[in-house]
């Protein structure tokens, strides 16, 4: 099972948590109509992520606040979010290395900021 796949299905077990799927990504967000939204995984080209290479990888954005995202970012997969705000928001790249235990506390920590 991909990293992905282990995160989605992480998330749609969190209590409220709405996925809104499309071909090549989804969004992860609060329940109810007006959820606000706390990560989006997807599909990205590596170009876009300044990483070498052809092709796409799949990452994740996930919210932080701005120390903790300078330091994530001096971590191997972890990069500025992409079309997101860089001083709050992290990108990972997934299935290259970064820890899945990690990515679901980053991820419950960016549940718990967008709640407010």
């Amino acid at each position: 099972m991909t990293q992905s796949r282990r995160i989605l299905e992480y998330a749609e077990k969190q209590c409220g948590t709405v996925l809104i799927k499309y071909p090549d990504s989804a969004v992860l967000r609060h329940g109810g109509n007006r959820g606000k939204w706390y990560a989006l995984i997807g599909r990205i080209a590596k170009s876009r992520l300044g990483l070498q290479g052809d092709g796409e990888v799949t990452s994740i954005n996930v919210k932080s606040n701005p120390d903790m995202v300078s330091v994530l970012r001096r971590g191997k997969n972890f990069l500025p979010a992409y079309h997101m705000n860089k001083q709050h928001w992290v990108g990972i790249v997934l299935d290259y290395g970064a820890e899945t235990d990690k990515i679901l506390t980053l991820l419950d920590w960016s549940y718990d900021l967008m709640e407010k």
